[in-house]
């Protein structure tokens, strides 16, 4: 079921220890080290999946120290908590901090977030000083870097601002460039540079690894965001050339529990049943699936916008949690099954589950391609964007033809389709509604929330170096 085995010993071995000062250049603490290790092309592929499992990140349910690093399994308190998607159980703790947009610096989860890309960063450039080592594949295992760099870089810039930009090996001492924060302009440099790269020199053979649909993918989303719509079309029309051979899934279901069909671009792999490589955001996002608590719920809003516009994607979005009515759990992910869903079982133990996250799909791109050619602007009725738009929604069952496709359509329909993956923030973000929705959604919310505040940590470590968003 995945392509990826991932190595849990080598990442213990070489990357999972931090020297106190920094985690940008870890210090090894076993006779292996980058010095000695990367001298084959073998040993070189075993370090490029090592950047993976860091995107990975722990079960922090079945390894539970506190300084591991828990990559996207703690994305969506970062992303969907912090929109109008989802909400906590118990309103208490941390986790609350996001739904109520009163997050504080000191915030474990924010640290974990931050601490966890930065860590996939300094994988991916031990890997791109060690190329001399890979011989034949050199230029895949430096698209594969590059990718990795750019992917961690993107979601950090979005999350945290103007962040230190650390482009290859540093020492310990060096606590400039691990301290100093760059415009977001230079970070977007590299982010593009690195991405242009991914996709010269890859192929589209993986779905859990890099591949060229993936970096332009991702690539289009960074030109979206800059604005700069007419280079993201060019590359979203890419993937969507049949001979690619991407495509929706008929059935809405099968794009999450038939995993590696051709809707999906790019995923993060996990394998069900093993401490090292299962997730737990199925119990934790899904909320108490396989245990007795959990944090996230769906919104009375969300559902809402679903129940109206979602079609057949309805039941496969949400149900109602059996021991508490009236509180609905996300069901995308669901690792136990449910017979009336027709959801298979993927996991005998649910808190150690084998679902892998899809970061990019094909639902996305055709949503995307739309946007791209609406440009910024309030509608439109281009035959190109209505086919694409078209295509989503007949999918769901939503057949009646469409003439033109304002601004909100489109947000709602990406809403609706991309429900509880980890991009409602990031789109209104991106768009220029964030403020508007969530200042209406919540009378708490500010514009300087649209940032998450640098770890208080970093900042202490620092000395001074480091600077603090605004508003914390």
């Amino acid at each position: 079921m995945k392509q990826i085995k991932f190595l849990i010993v080598l990442a213990v071995a070489m990357f999972l220890s931090s020297c106190e000062d920094t985690f940008l250049s870890p210090e090894i603490i076993t006779g292996v080290s980058s010095d000695t290790y990367f001298t084959t092309e073998a040993e070189i592929e075993a370090g490029v999946v090592n950047m993976y499992d860091g995107i990975q990140g722990v079960n922090a349910l079945k390894l539970t120290s506190s300084n591991l690093n828990h990559g996207v399994q703690v994305e969506f308190y970062v992303t969907e908590m912090r929109s109008d998607n989802t909400e906590t159980k118990s309103q208490e703790g941390e986790a609350a901090q996001f739904e109520f947009f009163n997050i504080e610096s000191t915030n474990g989860i924010v640290d974990d977030y931050y601490r966890s890309y930065y860590n996939v960063i300094y994988r991916a450039n031990l890997i791109l000083e060690s190329l001399d080592a890979a011989g034949s594949s050199a230029a895949q295992y430096e698209g594969e870097a590059k990718f990795v760099r750019a992917y961690a870089y993107f979601n950090l810039v979005r999350l945290y601002g103007d962040i230190p930009l650390v482009d290859k090996l540093i020492n310990p001492s060096d606590k400039e460039t691990a301290y100093t924060r760059v415009a977001t302009s230079q970070v977007y440099s590299l982010i593009e540079s690195d991405l242009l790269t991914a996709i010269a020199n890859l192929d589209d053979t993986y779905k859990d690894r890099a591949s060229k649909a993936a970096a332009e993918g991702i690539l289009a989303k960074v030109y979206l965001t800059l604005g700069r719509y007419g280079e993201a079309q060019g590359l979203l029309e890419s993937i969507m050339n049949p001979s690619r051979g991407f495509g929706l899934q008929t059935d809405f279901k099968d794009i999450f529990y038939s995993e590696g069909n051709n809707e999906v671009i790019y995923s993060i792999g996990y394998i069900a049943g093993s401490n090292n490589d299962s997730q737990n955001f199925s119990a934790e996002m899904l909320n108490a699936v396989g245990r007795t608590s959990g944090v996230n719920y769906v919104t009375p809003d969300a559902k809402a916008v679903i129940d109206a516009l979602g079609g057949n994607r309805t039941l496969l979005s949400y149900r109602e949690d059996s021991g508490q009515a009236g509180k609905y759990q996300v069901v995308k992910y669901l690792p136990d099954g449910d017979t009336t869903l027709g959801i298979p079982v993927t996991s005998a133990d649910p808190t150690s589950a084998g679902n892998d996250w899809i970061v990019l799909r094909y639902a996305d791109v055709l949503l995307m391609h739309v946007e791209a050619i609406m440009a910024g602007g309030a509608s439109t009725t281009s035959s190109n964007a209505i086919t694409s738009f078209q295509e989503v929604r007949d999918r769901a069952g939503l057949t009646t033809a469409v003439t033109e496709i304002t601004k909100q359509d489109l947000m709602d329909e990406r809403r609706v389709e991309l429900a509880f993956e980890n991009h409602r923030f990031f789109d209104l973000v991106r768009m220029g509604e964030a403020s508007n929705v969530l200042g209406a959604f919540s009378s708490n919310f500010s514009g300087t929330d649209l940032l998450l505040p640098i770890p208080q940590r970093e900042i202490n470590l620092s000395n001074g170096l480091l600077s603090q968003n605004p508003g914390y």
